[in-house]
């Protein structure tokens, strides 16, 4: 066990410039400050959020940095003031995994509307060829050890595979609860999921779980809608079968439109399809999907005949009562997440990992560090 006062030096991946592969480099990992808590991470996983920053949103300002923020580790050192963590110990080790999540943080700048700063704060405790390299999300879990603040880590159940449960870090607590939390899907309802990555299969769990009866999933690719059925979609739509808008297919489908919609994409256009799919008087339609290149909009008239159009944060949950819950849910065979696992790799292999997310062929893919 290395002491508080180390400097770790460590493998971590790097992205030095918007659209470009990232390389694996040796990086030195700071001792934790105060508040603040050092991790070994033992598994993480790629989510469309790392590659809206390495891709889409590409602000130079925002690199060099270390993406990820989807993990399960080990609380490996603690700095001063912390008293809910300690240092893992061979004897303990296990009583102190951890889930790193997408909790807001003081030093995060999420309300004004700049993603590089919002995604990579000034405050780092990481270094590469002795230039700062930022934290994405103030985490930066693709790296062998991590620095984050104590509002960002939670204890979960110690028995829990770190290599399945890492996935509860954002992705499908972010679907899961934006129909449960934010939707509040009611039983007997009809609903409907737009795009059907890691999010829009938790939020179609989510409906099943709330005890909708029908869950229309809407996708261009029809290959996701097997994988959707598994988690509870009962309908498929894919737009491109249509030669009219495809809240016009739903309302059709539904006669009169679902009660629930949740866009899952982050796309604008999507976002209205979604709210325009509900029912006038008391539809619901929530945005999960993350962008920043667009803004959105609607005719007054859809929200003034009724509907509600609201956003969602890591669906509603509280993170440090909400993912221990998620945790024993799963591990309480009550919510599925080895489903959405289609891959595990080596970290080596994290740019392969990023080209299969970015090309749309895996769901989740679980990297784990080789000793």
């Amino acid at each position: 066990m290395q002491s508080v006062q180390s400097v770790i030096k460590c493998k971590a991946a790097v992205a030095w410039e918007p659209n470009k592969p990232v390389t694996i480099e040796e990086i030195e990992v700071a001792p934790p400050e105060a508040d603040e808590v050092r991790i070994k991470i033992v598994a993480t996983s790629v989510c469309h959020t790392d590659l809206y920053h390495l891709f889409e949103g590409m602000h130079k300002d925002g690199f060099p940095v270390v993406l990820g923020h989807e993990a399960a580790g080990i609380v490996e050192s603690v700095g001063s003031g912390v008293t809910e963590f300690q240092p893992g110990q061979i004897q303990i080790l296990w009583e102190y995994c951890t889930i790193i999540t997408l909790l807001e943080d003081p030093d995060l700048s999420f309300t004004q509307g700049d993603f590089s700063n919002a995604m990579s704060p000034l405050r780092s405790r990481l270094t590469c060829k002795g230039k700062k390299v930022y934290q994405f999300s103030g985490i930066s879990t693709f790296s062998e050890y991590t620095v984050v603040k104590q509002i960002n880590v939670t204890k979960i159940d110690p028995a829990a595979p770190l290599d399945k449960v890492c996935l509860l870090g954002c992705g499908i607590c972010t679907g899961y609860g934006a129909a449960v939390n934010t939707a509040k899907v009611e039983e007997g309802s009809t609903c409907a999921v737009f795009g059907l990555g890691a999010i829009g299969l938790a939020a179609v769990m989510g409906c099943k779980n709330a005890g909708a009866k029908r869950i229309i999933a809407v996708d261009i690719n029809p290959d996701k809608f097997e994988k959707a059925k598994v988690f509870g979609a009962t309908d498929f739509v894919n737009p491109k079968d249509h030669d009219k808008p495809i809240s016009q297919v739903l309302f059709e489908m539904t006669n009169g439109g679902v009660d629930y919609s949740l866009e899952c994409v982050g796309n604008v256009g999507v976002m209205r399809s979604a709210l325009e799919s509900t029912i006038p008087a008391w539809g619901v339609s929530v945005i999960v999907g993350w962008t920043t290149l667009h803004d959105f909009s609607a005719p007054p008239g859809d929200l003034i005949a009724g509907r509600t159009w609201k956003g969602t944060m890591f669906g509603g949950f509280k993170s440090k009562d909400g993912v221990p819950e998620m945790v024993n849910a799963y591990m309480n065979k009550k919510l599925m997440v080895d489903e959405f696992i289609t891959d595990n790799m080596t970290f080596d292999q994290i740019n392969d990992a990023i080209e299969m997310m970015k090309h749309g062929k895996c769901i989740r893919t679980v990297l784990t560090f080789t000793e």
